[in-house]
């Protein structure tokens, strides 16, 4: 499948479940297709990118290897992404690449992320917590920032700080994350106290 035959197909892509693993399933079988794919998606303006994000997604929640294989072009493309339908998808796979990444079974290749990929998906998480986004790729970045945060020690002061400040601004949903996560951050700053 050539790029303009990828183009096309995701014309085709609706945002039901089951299509969009259907599609995920066919590009599972052609993975030089995923540098493509998130190509697409930097092209934000376009209607499409949104529809290759919800691919990539679906292709990351059965198996990370394919963006793991690919994580700089990944993370590369996360700076150019700011269209709402495409950022929620993105920040998802930001969320399973680092839960990946702190777990002690990790999905095949081993591959651990650099500091230069933690601190890019760093970047792009606190943008899309601090944008005007609505609740899911906020989420999706307490997350991340909260996992991140337990390697890159400045992260987690900083989290701390934005969530109390939006929290009266949020909607239900946000304070509902935002109470669990600096329940946690509470918990982890006394732990370090004590020792």
């Amino acid at each position: 499948m050539t790029k303009e035959e990828l183009y096309e197909a995701l014309n085709y892509v609706s945002a039901s479940r089951e299509n969009r693993t259907k599609m995920a399933s066919k590009i599972e079988g052609n993975l030089h297709l995923i540098p493509i794919l998130i190509e697409i998606i930097k092209g934000d303006a376009d209607p499409i990118s949104c529809k290759a994000g919800w691919v990539l997604e679906s292709i990351s929640k059965i198996n990370l290897s394919p963006i793991i294989t690919n994580i700089d072009v990944f993370t590369e493309s996360l700076k150019h992404i700011s269209l709402e339908s495409s950022v929620r998808p993105a920040s998802k796979i930001c969320q399973l690449l680092v839960i990946n990444e702190f777990s002690k079974k990790k999905e095949k290749p081993k591959q651990n992320l650099t500091t230069n990929h933690l601190n890019i998906i760093t970047e792009a998480a606190f943008d899309w917590l601090i944008g005007d986004y609505k609740v899911a790729p906020k989420a999706y970045s307490m997350t991340t920032l909260l996992l991140i945060g337990r390697r890159i020690k400045w992260i987690h002061p900083e989290l701390q700080q934005i969530l109390k400040q939006n929290y009266e601004s949020g909607s239900a949903a946000y304070k509902a994350r935002a109470r669990m996560t600096l329940k946690v951050l509470e918990k982890s700053s006394a732990f370090k106290n004590l020792l």
